[in-house]
Formats: structure tokens, sequence, C-alpha cells
């Protein structure tokens, strides 16, 4: 049976906001840090300025898509620009994490070993869960898939969103394919295809192509919905995990590591580290609203459909340090005709 036998194992809001909106950045300074971002910049670009401010360190960023990101630092080797590589999904760090260096350890020890490289190469800084939205209006919490592998049903077809190459899509698909193998992966993805899915190009489009009746069904990741609800309480697109333990509700991270061949070390783990403090993770909560990765002093948002114990208590168990194969996690998606 498909997905079979896989169980669960600061300052306020209010302060970390007043730092990512207040006071003028410093100067340039001659430690400039080049940041690779797979992550957008609307979520992220308010926190790097955060950084700079406190710190006077300037970071200049180039943002694209994670896997884009991923082949380019393939491609460019020891001669990347790069001082930091900030990825969208585990299976992109995975695949350059060979080009990685070591993270001091006491950056490492901020969070669970879950959420970091087993060789200390990259950090994970927020975490999110893989749930499904969809339609209260259109969809009865009865039609609700159980499990992941109930998304190919007939039911769906025609009825779901799907962004085929979002960074974590593609790293959830990596996750089956480690969890069943290759055949069950592109079975499932064929079964997907087989369904005349609505394509969209992100997240973002596919929680509004179910607001608009484009779609009425998404597998996706949590934390969209808080910033549509932020904006209009009455959003039309409501969120559901799959059954306790079931891979549909797989727990991940957005994670960054330093290029071995960066020239600003020191400057790139104290980027790191602020991330992985209490004002940046206060805005990842409370702005991105994805979970934090540190343990305590971080005020949870509520409201914003499922909880932080709430996706814990679904996750099934899982490696995320087996996410290592983009290529052939794409070649998979493209073989399925998703791409």
């Amino acid at each position: 049976m498909l997905f079979s036998g896989f169980r669960r194992g600061a300052r306020s809001l209010a302060a970390a906001s007043a730092l990512i909106v207040g006071a003028s950045a410093f100067p340039a300074s001659a430690d400039d840090l080049t940041l690779y971002s797979g992550r957008g910049e609307t979520l992220v670009a308010p926190i790097i300025e955060a950084f700079t401010r406190e710190t006077g360190i300037k970071v200049n960023v180039r943002y694209a898509g994670t896997a884009e990101l991923a082949i380019l630092l393939q491609e460019e080797g020891d001669a990347s620009p790069a001082d930091l590589y900030w990825a969208q999904d585990v299976t992109a760090l995975g695949a350059v994490a060979d080009m990685f260096m070591e993270l001091p350890q006491e950056t490492l020890d901020k969070v669970a070993s879950v959420y970091r490289d087993n060789d200390g190469r990259w950090v994970g800084i927020s975490g999110r869960s893989r749930l499904v939205i969809y339609s209260p209006e259109r969809v009865s919490e009865d039609e609700l898939p159980k499990t992941m592998a109930e998304l190919t049903d007939k039911r769906f077809s025609g009825r779901m969103a799907l962004a085929p190459t979002n960074g974590s899509f593609v790293a959830h698909v990596n996750a089956l394919r480690v969890a069943e193998g290759d055949e069950v992966a592109l079975e499932w993805l064929k079964g997907l295809a087989a369904n005349d899915p609505v394509i969209v190009r992100n997240n973002t489009a596919g929680y509004q192509a179910i607001a608009d009746g484009e779609a009425d069904i998404m597998l996706t990741n949590n934390y969209y919905l808080g910033r549509f609800l932020a904006n209009d309480p009455a959003y039309p697109v409501a969120q559901a995990t799959f059954a306790d333990g079931d891979l549909g509700n797989l727990m991940m991270t957005a994670g960054i590591g330093v290029l071995a061949s960066s020239h600003h070390s020191g400057e790139a783990a104290q980027f790191i580290n602020f991330l992985l403090g209490p004002i940046a993770q206060q805005y990842f909560t409370g702005n991105v609203y994805e979970f934090p990765v540190i343990g305590s002093g971080i005020v949870p948002v509520a409201g914003r459909g499922v909880t932080f114990d709430q996706a814990v208590a679904a996750a099934p168990e899982f490696d995320l340090n087996t996410l290592t194969d983009l290529e052939g996690t794409l070649d998979l998606i493209r073989e399925a005709g998703l791409i």
C-alpha cells in the first residue's frame, strides 16, 4: 500500500516588528555578505535589513528559485561569489551540502538535531508543515483525503491545484522516493497528472486559485494561510492535516549554509546566529506564520490554521538529512509529465 508504515515520532512580536521597520541602516562595511536566497524577497528582505541595522554588515542578495540557485552553485563551484545559500527546502541544501563549511557548534546547538545537517553543514531557520488546503464551500470535511496517496483519487479530477516546480513540493516528492521508492513515487506523480491538475506557478497562486474558484484543493505548506487571513479574516480557504503519521504531514524546514569558498565566514556565521535569535524567530512566527526552530521565548500566533502542536502530533517520523537528490527528483517529476 502507498505510504505505509510511517508514524510520528525574547522579544515580543511588537518589539521584533519595531526593529524591522525602525531606524535607518548603517553604512555598508568592507565585510559585505553575498547571499543566494531561494526564499522570496517579500518574506525575508525585512529581516535581512534588520540584521544590517543591528550589525552594520550589508547583505547583497540574489533572489531566485531554490532549485535554480542550487544548480547555479554547482556550476560556479569554488568560484561562486556567494557566502551563504538560504534554501526553501532541505533537498536543495542536501544537493550542495558538500560545498558548505561545517558551522560552529554553538550555532548548531541552537536547534534540535532534526532541524540540522548530520554533519553540521547547514541548519534550519524556520519550520513549516505540509498539509492540504481546500475550499470549505466546495469540499466537505468528509470528502477530505485521509492520506497523501488519496490525492490521486478521481474525485479530485480537475479540482487540485499543483505547483510542480515549487521547492517544497520537490522536497516532498524526494521524501516519498526515500520512504517508498521511485516506482511508488512515479506512480503517485502520474496519478496526479492523470487527474488534470490546475497548474500554478507557486503556492501563493494555489491559495488564490482556490479562493477564486479555479481549484478546490491543494497539497502545500501551512504558513501561507496566515498571511491571507491577516489581510482578510473571511478568506475562503481552510486547511487540514492528513491522518496522524501520514507522509503528507511532513514537517520541513527552510535552512541555510555557509559556502566553504566564502572569505567572510565569521560574518556569515553572525548572520545565521541572528536568524536563530529571538528577533528573527519572532518575525518568522508572527509575520511569516512559520514555526520557530528554537525552543523558547517566541510568542505563538493564534487563529491562523494548524498550530505547531497539531503539526508535530500529525507528522511522520522522517530524517530530513536523507533528502539530497534534487536532480533525480526533478527528473521523476518530468517523467510524470508535470513539468
